[in-house]
C-alpha cells in the first residue's frame, strides 16, 4: 500500500507530495506519517515545515518563474521591463500568460495548507493546554493567509463578485483521494475568516521572530476586512493591533526605516519569513542582478512613479538605487539587495508590517467618514517616514484626502507585492505610464498600458495540470 511520508530534520518537517502525489517506497530520511506527531517537538518540526512551505519557489520566496514579493508590481504600474535583463516574468508584464503556462502559486499555497492539516488532524493527541493552543493558532493563520493568497489571485475582488462567483477550493483536509470543487468566492472569506479569529484567541503571547503573534493576526485581519470592504471591521483591528504591539515592532522611524530591509530591526515588521544564505534563496533575483559591469535590472523603476518619492522620504534611498550598465542609467530595486554581510539579494521576507496597518486603518476610517481619524492614522506614518514632515501643513480633507491615503499606500508597500491586488480590490485599472526603461524615462516603454477595472486579466487561469487532474476544478472565464 503507498504511503504518504513526513520527511522531518532537526530543524523543520517537511511532507512529501502534494494533494494527489504519493511516494512508494520509504526514503532513508522519512518516518511513516502513523508514527509522526507523538512528541511536543514532532508539531513544533511541523508547523516550521509550514512556514518553510510559505516560501517556496514561487510563492514568497519565488522569482525568476513568479512570486508574491515581485509579480504583483510587475503586473501592474510600478515597474517597466529591462531590455538589457534576462526578461524573466515577462509573460506576466506583457500579461501573456495562459493555463499552460502560469504563475503557479496554487501548488505552493496547497503544499502550505496540506501541511497546517496534518497539524490540525492531530491535534486531539496533545493535552489540552497552552502549547496545543498556539500550534492550533500557528496552523489556522498559516492557512487563512495561504487561502487568502490563492483568492487574490485566481478569484474576483470580494467588491464585484456576486455570491454566486467561485472562489478557490477551501481545504481542511489531508485526504488526497478528494476532488474539491471552488467553494463560492464570499464563502471562502468568510472561511478565512473564521480560521483567524479562532486564532486571535488562541495564540501564544511570545512566540519568536518568524512566526505568527497576535499583533500579526490582528495586521492580517485589518488586510483582509479591507479587502471586503468591511471598514468598521478592518478599523476595529488594526486598533487591536496598534494596542497590542510592544515597542520591538512598533512603527520604524525615519532613522531606523532603512535598517528593516538589512534586517538590522525588528521595528515595524509583524511578520517576516527567515530566509539564511544556507537557504540558496536569494529573493532579489526577480528584480535585479550583479555584474562586472553594474546592477543589471530586471525590471526599472517606472520615471512617472519614481518621480513620486519625494527626496526627503527614506523610502527613496532605502527602496531603489540607480544603476550604469552599459553606459545607460537605470533605476532599480534596491528594496532587496540583502544584509550587509552575507550572499547579495538574501533578505527575511517580510509578510505584514505596522506600515500597512497604519494604512489600513486611514482607509477604513476615511470610508467610514471619520476623516478627522483617517488624517490621524495617515499622519502617523508620514512623521515617520519623511524627514521634513510638518503636521500643520499636512491637512487634507475629501478627495485630497482620500488621494493622499493611497499614494502613501503605493509608495510604502512599493515592491513588497501589494500594487496589482490594490488595483484589483479597489476595482481600478492598471494604467502604466508613457515612459521607458532607463533612469531619465527614455528606452523602451511598456507594450501593453492599460488594463481595464475588472478585465480578466485581474484573475489569473488556474494552472490546466490542476484542470486535468481535478474534473471539479472549473477554469476562470476567458482562459
Amino acid at each position: 500500500m503507498k504511503k504518504i511520508y513526513i520527511y522531518a530534520s532537526a530543524a523543520l518537517l517537511l511532507i512529501a507530495g502534494g494533494c494527489k502525489k504519493e511516494l512508494d517506497q520509504k526514503p532513508h530520511n522519512a518516518i511513516p506519517y502513523e508514527n509522526t506527531f507523538k512528541t511536543p517537538e514532532d508539531y513544533t518540526y511541523a508547523i516550521s515545515g509550514a512556514y518553510v512551505a510559505l516560501r517556496s519557489s514561487v510563492y514568497y520566496g519565488g522569482q525568476d518563474n513568479g512570486g508574491m514579493i515581485s509579480t504583483p508590481d510587475i503586473l501592474a504600474d510600478n515597474l517597466i521591463l529591462n531590455q538589457s535583463g534576462r526578461k524573466s516574468q515577462s509573460r506576466f508584464f506583457n500579461y501573456k500568460y495562459v493555463a499552460s503556462n502560469t504563475w503557479d502559486i496554487w501548488g505552493d499555497a496547497y503544499k502550505t495548507i496540506l501541511r497546517t492539516n496534518f497539524v490540525l488532524e492531530n491535534l486531539n493527541k496533545l493535552p489540552e493546554d497552552e502549547f496545543r493552543d498556539n500550534i492550533e493558532a500557528e496552523a489556522l493563520a498559516i492557512r487563512a493567509l495561504a487561502h487568502f493568497d490563492l483568492l487574490r489571485v485566481y478569484a474576483k475582488s470580494y467588491t464585484s463578485a456576486t455570491d454566486a462567483d467561485p472562489g478557490i477550493p477551501f481545504v481542511t483536509s489531508t485526504d488526497y483521494t478528494l476532488l474539491p470543487s471552488r467553494t463560492p468566492l464570499k464563502q471562502t472569506y468568510n472561511l478565512v475568516l473564521a480560521d483567524l479569529v479562532k486564532a486571535e484567541g488562541l495564540i501564544a503571547a511570545d512566540n519568536p521572530v518568524g512566526h505568527f503573534t497576535k499583533p500579526a493576526i490582528e495586521g492580517l485581519l485589518s488586510r483582509i476586512y479591507l479587502y471586503m470592504g468591511d471598514w468598521q471591521k478592518s478599523a476595529d483591528a488594526a486598533n487591536r493591533t496598534i494596542t497590542n504591539v510592544d515597542g520591538k515592532n512598533d512603527l520604524a522611524d525615519t532613522t531606523s526605516f532603512a535598517d528593516i530591509w538589512l534586517d538590522k530591526t525588528e521595528k515595524d515588521v509583524l511578520l517576516k519569513l527567515k530566509n539564511l544564505d544556507a537557504d540558496n534563496d536569494p529573493i532579489g533575483v526577480g528584480y535585479k542582478q550583479g555584474s562586472p559591469n553594474g546592477v543589471i535590472p530586471e525590471y526599472s523603476v517606472d520615471f512617472a512613479f519614481y518621480n513620486l518619492f519625494q527626496d526627503e522620504d527614506v523610502r527613496k534611498a532605502a527602496y531603489i538605487d540607480k544603476s550604469n550598465y552599459n553606459e545607460t542609467d537605470y533605476y532599480y530595486v534596491y528594496k532587496y539587495n540583502g544584509r550587509e554581510a552575507g550572499d547579495a539579494d538574501v533578505v527575511d521576507v517580510k509578510l505584514i508590517r505596522m506600515g500597512e496597518v497604519y494604512l489600513n486603518l486611514a482607509e477604513a476610517e476615511y470610508n467610514l467618514g471619520k476623516q478627522g481619524d483617517a488624517l490621524t492614522a495617515l499622519n502617523k506614518l508620514r512623521s515617520n517616514r519623511y524627514t521634513n514632515f510638518d503636521p500643520a501643513t499636512a491637512n487634507e480633507t475629501g478627495t485630497a484626502l482620500y488621494n493622499a491615503i493611497l499614494l502613501q499606500r503605493r509608495l510604502e508597500l512599493a515592491f513588497e507585492g501589494s500594487r496589482f491586488f490594490d488595483l484589483k480590490r479597489l476595482n481600478l485599472p492598471v494604467q502604466r505610464s508613457n515612459f521607458g526603461d532607463e533612469a531619465d524615462g527614455a528606452g523602451i516603454p511598456a507594450s501593453v498600458k492599460t488594463v481595464a477595472a475588472k478585465d480578466k486579466l485581474f484573475q489569473l487561469p488556474i494552472p490546466q495540470a490542476e484542470i486535468n487532474a481535478n474534473k471539479n476544478i472549473s477554469q476562470n472565464t476567458g482562459y
